[in-house]
């Protein structure tokens, strides 16, 4: 019996992801849940695991194509059962490795051995609970294992809203010619059916001069300067140097991140206050925890300390962790703070978060921050990292920048960046000393919240860091 598996939504309701690369061939033997094929949504890099046992006997796309969800990608020959259920089709736990699709089930079918609890607290944060979520008696997910920097999440059964692989139809099985997209655009800027052109790269792959020489190769001299041109580019690789010029698909982190920041700057209006600290007593305090028995072994920055400092400042100021909701027309204030943390990676810009950081310990904190950004840098972030933040910080200081106005991540009300600590004249006791100085940068929704309240928030977080004794005033 043959199978096809159609692209499964990777998480948060993406419709596209681009095939990466294939770990199996046509004609290998495969077992249920082996990696398949390693695929790139516009959040992150994942791997795609198999939902059959069987023999690959179709590859339907090749890498580099982006296919949209619900396109069959690969046909598998399986034995026949005498007949599968739509359970069998989708079998419970498919899911793509590290990936937490949202815990949405069919309707009118509650998950597998969930609870009321469970079912209630899905209903109420579809983004925190859902496919490898632990949730405790009182409907909040509970925190993850605490080693950060090989995440693992303790996992209850849930049903998971995969993209049922369905039976090839006869009318199915005509596969479109094998090519590569910049091929097909050549091919359709040049009237040529690529089903006519017969292939002579590897497995029939059709190539440009395929599709050049079924035309005669008599193309008129602006289209042949222009595909010279995409050639060069093409063959040397997206963003290579050469020529005048360097193009670069807008694709993957790139694409959704411009996406986002496009929605977000015109949608929510901004405002941006700053404030200048003296944190010399923090850098001290960071000096002696990095030697202190009980955080040896652990990663201790200047950004764990304004991390810990932003969790505290948003139990008195809690309007910064809030959400505007338009179509609803209401205001959402958080319970619980999912920390976004901006990390640069060679894909991009991407924002994952700690879920329940408020629930931290400061140790705990430093091991998350480490393990967050290790997994971002390595391009595995998983889909529901990347969503479900409430507040985010912004590390400007690392590239030496003293401010910014930072733009929000959409959904937020706020977003800290912290600027570099420099050492500079500043007063101290009625004199002038060298001092430890950072500057802080505070973007808010300015409908959700006000300038007093923000100037607040801002003034608490910087309190904390210029004397992290004030806490005890504050908790």
């Amino acid at each position: 019996m043959i199978k096809e598996f159609r692209l499964p939504d990777l998480g948060e309701g993406l419709t596209e992801s681009e095939i990466l690369s294939w770990k199996v061939a046509v004609g290998d033997t495969v077992t249920l849940n082996q990696v398949i094929a390693e695929v790139e949504t516009a959040k992150a890099v994942v791997e795609l695991p198999s939902p059959f046992a069987g023999v690959i006997t179709a590859l339907h796309e090749e890498p580099g194509t982006i296919v949209e969800v619900g396109k069959p990608i690969v046909s598998f020959e399986v034995a026949d059962d005498g007949g599968s259920s739509p359970s069998e089709l989708a079998p419970a736990g498919v899911a793509p490795a590290g990936v937490a699709p949202a815990g949405v089930a069919p309707a009118g079918v509650a998950p597998a051995g969930a609870t009321n609890a469970v079912a209630g607290a899905a209903k109420r944060e579809p983004n925190l609970v859902g496919y490898g979520a632990v949730v405790e008696s009182s409907g909040r997910p509970a925190r993850r294992a605490r080693n950060f920097k090989t995440p693992v999440v303790e996992q209850v059964r849930t049903e998971t809203p995969v993209v049922e692989p369905v039976e090839t139809r006869p009318a199915d099985t005509a596969e479109r010619p094998r090519s590569t997209p910049p091929v097909r655009k050549l091919a359709k800027d040049l009237g040529v059916e690529l089903a006519a052109v017969a292939g002579t790269g590897a497995g029939g792959l059709i190539t440009r001069e395929d599709v050049r020489n079924f035309v005669g190769g008599e193309l008129s001299a602006p289209v042949r300067h222009l595909s010279a041109v995409s050639d060069s580019v093409s063959a040397a690789g997206p963003g290579a140097q050469g020529g005048r010029e360097v193009r670069t698909p807008i694709k993957g982190v790139r694409k959704f991140t411009a996406a986002a920041m496009v929605a977000s700057a015109f949608t929510a209006p901004h405002a941006t206050e700053f404030l200048t600290v003296d944190v010399t007593p923090t850098m001290d305090l960071l000096a002696k925890l990095k030697t202190s028995r009980a955080f040896a072994g652990y990663k201790l920055t200047p950004l764990t300390l304004v991390a810990k400092a932003v969790l505290i400042a948003l139990r008195r100021n809690p309007s910064l962790n809030s959400r505007w909701e338009e179509a609803g027309q209401e205001i959402v204030q958080f319970n619980y703070v999912n920390l976004g943390i901006a990390a640069a990676t060679p894909r991009g810009l991407t924002v994952p978060n700690i879920k329940d950081a408020d629930t931290f310990s400061l140790l705990e904190l430093s091991e998350a921050l480490t393990g967050l950004t290790e997994t971002a840098r390595a391009g595995k972030t998983a889909p529901a990292d990347l969503s479900g933040g409430t507040i985010s910080i912004t590390n400007i200081g690392v590239f030496g920048i003293d401010a910014g106005t930072p733009i929000l991540n959409p959904g937020e009300a706020a977003i800290l960046a912290m600027g570099a600590v420099r050492r500079m004249p500043w007063e101290f006791q009625d004199e002038v000393a060298l001092r430890q100085v950072m500057t802080l940068s505070l973007s808010f929704d300015h409908r959700l919240v006000d300038g007093e309240q923000g100037s607040r928030f801002l003034a608490d977080v910087g309190a904390i860091l210029a004397e992290p004794g004030m806490v005890l005033t504050m908790v």
